[in-house]
């Protein structure tokens, strides 16, 4: 285990928390298992990306947060109003392909 791997743990979750307008509960395992270390740090993740509570030992432990609910609509209704800012029709490139769109061989002479 590298010493990157928490801050890569809590950056997914943090991630998705913020893009997706929710809480995140990220639990993990610690310990040895199967001759592997578990890295723990079970988080939890508020709507803003913050993390409100993470677990700080390799033993058992139980983390707790209380949960404002009304924080995820907050965000998807400013930050993130997909209703009104998302535009399907400026995806049709990305769905239509599938590979690189490699040059064609007369513009690369």
């Amino acid at each position: 285990m590298d010493g990157l791997s928490h801050f890569h743990n809590h950056l997914s979750m943090q991630a998705g928390a913020y893009q997706n307008s929710t809480w995140v509960v990220g639990t993990a395992k610690c310990g040895v298992e199967e001759g592997s270390l578990m890295i723990g740090q079970s988080a939890i993740v508020a709507p803003s990306g913050e993390i409100v509570a993470v677990s700080v030992s390799l033993e058992d432990e139980v983390i707790t947060a209380r949960c404002d609910l009304e924080l995820g609509r907050r965000y998807r209704e400013t930050i993130f109003d997909l209703a009104q800012h998302r535009q399907p029709e400026h995806y049709r490139l990305i769905v239509e392909r599938t590979g690189p769109v490699l040059p064609k061989a007369e513009s690369l002479a």
